[in-house]
């Protein structure tokens, strides 16, 4: 059972910056950033594979967001610039051991909250 703790959440102000942290307990091939809005469902934000080229970024995060991992310390980070209001949500970590498919496990998440 990989476990994953995220970190980094807080509050800024429209226009700033958070960096996510997930420290996973090992690796795992896949990895991905989720978050959910209030009365919304979870979606992807981010996520990246072992061998599979390119990050893949939701539309809201692409030119903002970078999804990056360090596999000596297992950790995945999300570095969010340029926030707005409407990144506000709890984001969730998730690991896969395959390259695609099911999102085998997830984080308890952290908030994120951006104030206009």
């Amino acid at each position: 059972q990989v476990q994953l703790v995220e970190s980094g959440g807080g509050s800024v102000q429209a226009g700033g910056s958070l960096r996510l942290s997930c420290a996973a307990s090992e690796y795992t091939v896949r990895v991905g950033w989720f978050r959910q809005a209030p009365g919304k469902e979870r979606g992807a934000v981010a996520t990246m594979a072992t061998g599979s080229g390119s990050p893949w970024y939701a539309a809201s995060a692409k030119g903002r967001f970078t999804i990056s991992r360090d596999n000596a310390n297992n950790t995945v980070y999300l570095q969010m610039n340029s926030l707005k209001p409407e990144d506000s949500a709890m984001y969730y970590c998730a690991a896969g051991q395959a390259r695609s498919g099911f999102w085998d496990y997830w984080g308890q998440g952290t908030q994120v909250t951006v104030s206009s």
